[in-house]
């Protein structure tokens, strides 16, 4: 197992790791949008936080030697379903691949986010 760490995509604000690699897999731990350098939420709508959660996980993954299109699952987790649309909308734009996913509604999320995603990625 390696330990996955980039200063590109938030610090981890728990005792866990932003990936783990295993073999060829990637496992990340899930993307909330906060900037990176300073750790602070960024946006205040969805569409505004599912980018930066993108743009968090693709820098977890590229640290692993991964891609976006390398994911082969997600598990999203949204604060409202009344998010959903604009969420897909945002989310199409990053993972072009179509990896399998679920999609819940959750109480509440680290930080008072309105979206948090995590991914299983496969190195060819």
């Amino acid at each position: 197992m390696i330990k996955i760490h980039t200063d590109n995509a938030p610090a981890a604000i728990g005792p866990y790791s932003q990936a783990m690699k295993v073999g060829n897999l990637v496992f990340t731990s899930g993307q909330i949008p906060l900037d990176p350098k300073t750790g602070a939420m960024v946006g205040e709508n969805i569409t505004e936080q599912a980018h930066q959660v993108c743009k968090n996980m693709q820098a977890v993954l590229e640290e692993a030697g991964a891609s976006m299109q390398d994911v082969i699952k997600t598990t999203c987790f949204l604060a409202t379903m009344d998010d959903f649309a604009a969420f897909n909308a945002v989310y199409a734009e990053y993972f072009t691949g179509h990896p399998a996913r679920s999609c819940v509604a959750v109480k509440t999320l680290p930080k008072g986010a309105l979206v948090e995603v995590e991914a299983i990625a496969e190195i060819l």
